[in-house]
């Protein structure tokens, strides 16, 4: 077992709110230049630019995670990781059908842009990534687990989209196990005001939309990793979240 310096939480410029220059290229150098070993492309409502990632991290090093930040029904986000690219591909077709067709203003909000693992650009998503899909957060974790995945809500110390800032409070959820924080320093305040994340997992993620985002301090998971894979760290990270290791 090793520790693995982490992010869980990054957007490529297929995000409408990511800058064009985070690319999967860019994203994973810079995440090698600041020292991190695993990270997860959490793009709004798509994993569509998870292949190209997957083969710019492992030019870097870097063990890559697909993900994605689901919007759920109820506009609270929720980050979701998959064990395996594939499992990726087949969550992104199951979210994608359950989105709004509102097409993208690109004077407004740019270009979703998909790229190749070179960062050409080969394709565009021409619907609007950000809005509400119809899932309702108490569905997220079966749904994510039918998948394989885990999930857990996103940036819980943020009014925008925070779980706690839209109900008021942790909600008690089978299966979020987890939550996670933008802002480490905040979490005793929030364990005193709201106890239930007290018996979660705090996680502690960028949320990066630019590459100035991507942290030099970041935090840490230790992970099986014998006889080393990134398949192996990957399901081992996955097993961890979802409580099936100590």
């Amino acid at each position: 077992m090793n520790p693995y310096r982490y992010d869980f939480h990054i957007h490529s410029c297929l995000s409408p709110c990511g800058e064009d220059d985070m690319t999967p290229a860019n994203i994973a150098g810079v995440g090698a230049l600041v020292g991190l070993q695993i990270m997860a492309l959490t793009d709004h409502n798509t994993c569509k630019n998870c292949p190209a990632f997957f083969k710019a991290a492992k030019r870097y090093g870097i063990v890559p995670v697909p993900g994605m930040e689901l919007t759920t029904a109820e506009d609270i986000h929720v980050v979701c990781l998959l064990p395996s690219l594939e499992a990726a591909l087949d969550f992104d077709r199951e979210i994608e059908r359950r989105r709004m067709p509102i097409p993208l203003n690109e004077r407004i909000f740019g270009r979703q842009l998909i790229m190749d693992e070179e960062d050409r650009v080969v394709g565009t998503d021409p619907h609007f990534l950000l809005p509400a899909t119809d899932v309702m957060i108490d569905d997220v974790p079966a749904l994510i687990d039918r998948f394989g995945g885990v999930s857990y809500p996103a940036h819980v110390d943020r009014e925008a989209n925070g779980v706690i800032a839209t109900l008021g409070t942790f909600p008690d959820i089978p299966g979020f196990l987890n939550a996670e924080f933008y802002d480490g320093t905040k979490k005793e305040a929030y364990f005193r005001d709201h106890p239930a994340l007290r018996s979660r997992r705090i996680l502690v993620s960028s949320d990066a939309h630019n590459l100035w985002s991507i942290r030099e301090e970041n935090e840490s998971l230790t992970l099986e990793d014998e006889p080393y894979s990134s398949e192996l760290v990957r399901t081992e990270l996955i097993r961890f979240l979802k409580g099936e290791k100590a």
